[in-house]
């Protein structure tokens, strides 16, 4: 492997178990906050990104993946931002996909909007991607374009049908919101099966300042969308689970998975297994909280050892959950980091 890092030999990491035993064996890691989309619920139009000399290496983001693997990591998403427009990604998904291929790594996945998909599916499939997440909220095209501002449908297509055929495994991810796309959902979820994709719809959350729009009147309770979606299609409740929050319905007349994804409603956290790492190397322990340690600093300045204890020292302040709230009584958002900066 030509990662051009050496690690130092150590005695045994210690395993990942936070304050309430749960077990921490899945990373997502934003390689970039820089998007190619301007998502109405995820950013403001316009948007001033990292100084690029604020980022890590592309080797200080494998040397942090390695770490988090030997102390018990699993499974790695690669976010953004938009992952895939970060220049020579593909250095570190060969190099993180080659321990997927040798057992080290059950899995390295990648969160998208698709816009490069049909000029990367074939070397993702080549490096060790087997599945991908695509973030897509409505096929109708003008509304596609009102919602990311600056996508096009037709060219995401294009990208989820090139990921298709290199034989990419793929999940849909579409954000639920009041006004906007509410009457497209059925449409997506009988498109998808279709397809042959599974699809997961997500509650919109209250992360970062985006401008002119207003979250409480994005947000719309996905009680009210199955209920809704239940209208068209049978929802058989599912046992089936994944390393991520959502949990599963087998739509009868399909035979695809619908995951629901509800911070809001109904959250996630007496489960969670994951932590997130920024393109800039803060380690948040949870997706609803600020808090978080800086692993640039403990890596530049500690090495090996210095990243190791301030990785275990973060996870010993795990929360047990987070503090997500929508109102208008507290309209600013929960936590006041963007999106963009630690990926879904």
């Amino acid at each position: 492997m030509e990662s051009g890092i050496v690690m130092a030999t150590q005695t045994a990491p210690r395993a990942l178990i936070d304050p309430f035993g749960r077990t921490v064996d899945y990373i997502r890691v934003s390689v970039t906050d820089r998007c190619d989309f301007r998502c109405v619920y995820c950013m403001a139009e316009e948007m001033t990104f990292l100084p690029k000399s604020e980022l890590l290496s592309l080797e200080e983001l494998e040397q942090v993946c390695r770490k988090f693997m030997a102390m018990g990591t699993r499974k790695i998403r690669l976010t953004g931002g938009e992952p895939l427009v970060r220049r020579n990604i593909m250095q570190l998904i060969r190099n993180l996909g080659a321990e997927v291929k040798s057992g080290n790594l059950d899995e390295l996945t990648i969160t998208t909007n698709g816009s490069q998909l049909h000029k990367m599916a074939d070397e993702l499939v080549d490096a060790g991607v087997k599945r991908l997440n695509i973030s897509i909220d409505t096929l109708d095209p003008d509304r596609f374009r009102s919602i990311t501002r600056w996508g096009d449908l037709d060219n995401v297509l294009a990208g989820l049908e090139a990921a298709k055929k290199a034989g990419l495994a793929i999940k849909l991810n579409a954000v639920a919101l009041k006004g906007v796309n509410e009457h497209d959902l059925a449409d997506m979820v009988g498109w998808a099966g279709a397809q042959g994709f599974d699809m997961t719809i997500i509650e919109v959350m209250p992360m970062g300042d985006i401008g002119n729009e207003n979250r409480v009147d994005q947000y719309l309770p996905l009680s009210q969308v199955r209920a809704d979606l239940s209208k068209r299609f049978t929802l058989i409740d599912s046992d089936y689970q994944t390393p991520g929050p959502a949990r599963y319905v087998t739509v009868a007349e399909t035979g695809k998975r619908l995951g629901f994804i509800t911070p809001l409603t109904h959250n996630f956290c007496e489960s969670c297994n994951r932590v997130r790492v920024t393109c800039t190397g803060q380690l948040y322990m949870c997706l609803g909280q600020d808090d978080h340690a800086d692993l640039s600093s403990a890596l530049r300045n500690g090495g090996e050892t210095g990243l190791e204890e301030a990785i275990v020292e973060a996870i010993g302040r795990k929360p047990k959950g987070h503090d997500f709230v929508i109102s208008r009584r507290a309209s600013a958002a929960s936590v006041s980091r963007h999106m963009n900066v630690t990926g879904g």
